[in-house]
């Protein structure tokens, strides 16, 4: 009875929020306290909602301000004297341009947010590819490329969402997932090399064409005190994060509270650094606690565990064995028809406990899901704003930007898939 009313509670969920019906917020609270109802659990609701966002609690803290510290940086353009270098070096040689777009997506991307990483690099940048005549396809390719590998930090919303669901530490579930994040950023940089090659090779603009060093494609900086400070900031807080010398919360925390005295000397603009980026952090903030909410009930009340016994037990065993790998090849593609909420939220947990009642490890499930589902398959995603912000910005078709970009997001995703098949982080 309470697997069926679980997988009722997680359909229901599912189809409201991807038919728009209802908010992932009210969603995610509201079905499964029905859910818990309806299985006669009524009077232990309030203990499911408490330990589900206890447990969410340093997660949707340590996203809170990682938002804020980086968003920080952006505001400043700590990053503007790196992206301007990067833009002088290309010259006008599409090798050097495309792999150096590849750098700067990757440095803007840091904050974890693709609209903003869309809204720095692409004004940035294609007059550039407009003066050298390359298409703009090419370069929503690869920012998307860039951003979609670099969606798996471990601030990134996938990883949070992911680390969330398990209700595990995000370093605990990301550090032996980092070989992997990183190959898959070196396989992309060797994907823009190869399409500059290609471009190199089919260029036909003219030779008297503008250098793209002009002064309407640079972001304004000064590398004063103040910035050399900010870059040591960032190196230590994230140095702090990645060593574990102090949990990834508190490294954020105080990044975050030490960028706002750096570079906001006065309580109004501090105020109003705080509140630019209030809105997205409380829209994320919301729905983990939330979430926090549903998988409270969720677990507390046994249903996950009951749907993962009767998934087991349903599924031929062979299948069951190799739910990561199925879900790794898959993960990119699902992104097109999953919201992340709907996804981590309400399918990868079950599919974890069925992997947990054959034998694999819950994380495996995660680590296969993060290869794809909204990290390399975000930027194409018709459900997500930041890919309609992309083919806006760039002037493309989302047609045209998907039939371009999917074939090269699907390899990057099998690459990865297979780097992690090497390193045992998913189950062959």
């Amino acid at each position: 009875m309470l697997a069926l009313i679980g997988l009722l509670t997680i359909l229901t969920v599912l189809l409201t929020i991807v038919s728009k019906r209802l908010s992932p917020l009210v969603a995610l609270i509201v079905l499964p306290i029905i859910g818990a109802m309806f299985a006669g659990l009524g009077q232990q609701i309030p203990e499911f909602l408490v330990k589900g966002i206890t447990s969410i609690a340093p997660v949707a803290v340590m996203f809170m301000f990682a938002i804020l510290f980086f968003g920080i940086m952006n505001d400043n353009y700590v990053f503007a004297p790196f992206i301007n270098a990067v833009l002088k070096l290309c010259a006008n040689d599409p090798r050097k341009l495309f792999v150096g777009v590849v750098l700067i997506t990757a440095l803007v991307h840091l904050d974890g947010s693709g609209a903003s990483t869309f809204l720095i690099v692409i004004p940035a940048v294609l007059p550039v590819f407009d003066a050298m005549q390359i298409r703009r396809r090419k370069l929503a390719a690869l920012v998307a490329m860039s951003a979609g590998v670099n969606n798996m930090l471990p601030w990134g919303g996938p990883t949070i969402r992911a680390a969330a669901a398990l209700d595990i530490p995000v370093m605990e579930l990301y550090a032996p997932l980092f070989p992997v994040h990183l190959s898959g950023f070196i396989f992309v940089v060797v994907i823009a090399f190869w399409m500059g090659v290609r471009e190199r090779v089919s260029h036909t603009g003219n030779a008297t064409q503008p250098e793209p060093t002009s002064a309407t494609t640079l972001l304004p900086h000064t590398t004063d005190l103040r910035w050399l400070l900010n870059i040591c900031l960032i190196v230590a807080v994230i140095g702090c994060m990645i060593t574990g010398i102090v949990p990834p919360v508190i490294a954020f925390l105080g990044g975050a509270i030490i960028a706002l005295l750096l570079n906001s000397t006065s309580q109004d603009a501090q105020k109003t650094s705080i509140e630019k980026h209030a809105a997205p952090v409380f829209m994320m903030v919301s729905i983990l606690f939330a979430a926090g909410c549903f998988t409270g009930i969720l677990k507390h009340s046994g249903m996950l565990d009951a749907m993962a016994t009767s998934g087991s037990e349903l599924l031929p065993g062979a299948l069951a064995q190799n739910i990561p790998l199925v879900v790794a090849l898959s993960s990119m593609p699902l992104s097109l028809l999953f919201d992340p909420d709907s996804f981590y939220f309400g399918i990868m947990p079950v599919l974890s406990g069925i992997a947990v009642d054959s034998g694999l490890p819950a994380t495996s499930v995660a680590h296969a899901a993060l290869l794809g589902q909204m990290t390399t398959g975000f930027p194409v995603s018709p459900l997500t704003p930041a890919t309609f912000l992309l083919i806006g910005l760039t002037n493309i078709s989302l047609a045209d930007h998907q039939r371009y970009t999917l074939p090269l997001l699907a390899c990057i995703s099998f690459f990865m898939t297979a780097v992690a098949l090497i390193l045992g982080l998913i189950p062959a």
